[in-house]
């Protein structure tokens, strides 16, 4: 049922699915993440399937794929890895069960099927760019 250790006294971030509610594994997400005193937060910007020069990619799958790996980009540069986010908030243009279906093994991928983080995913009619079709914006923990 994840872990349960007190996150103050050994990670900045412990993630916990508790009893009483439904195992959100397969769907990607925990239920809780614990966030120990003491810690740095650090706010990532939505980041879309753009490039680094810019170019969004064509397809649904890649856009999430390129999103994935500038949030594990941004973490990066600031000493972080996907273990150390407590949050995500994916927008979705036009979501579908299909699309879900393509964003739950990107995010395994991209977490290196390690436990992911709370996640809120919200259905959108549209995205600041004509042509993107996903964000996701992350809230990650550091010691401070």
């Amino acid at each position: 049922m994840g872990q349960t250790a007190d996150p103050s006294k050994t990670s900045p971030l412990v993630l916990t699915n508790p009893k009483g509610l439904f195992d959100p594994a397969p769907y990607g997400f925990s239920h809780v993440a614990q966030v120990a005193p003491g810690t740095r937060l650090i706010y990532l910007a939505g980041q879309g399937g753009e490039s680094e020069t810019g170019a969004l990619q064509p397809d649904f799958r890649l856009q999430v794929r390129q999103a994935f790996q500038n949030i594990r980009t941004a973490l990066e540069s600031v000493g972080a890895g996907v273990g150390d986010v407590a949050k995500l908030t994916m927008l979705v243009v036009d979501h579908t069960e299909e699309k879900l279906r393509i964003i739950g093994p990107e995010l395994d991928a991209a977490w290196n099927g390690g436990m992911k983080p709370t996640c809120t995913l919200i259905p959108v009619p549209r995205l600041a760019l004509d042509g993107m079709l996903f964000e996701v914006e992350a809230v990650a923990v550091l010691r401070a």
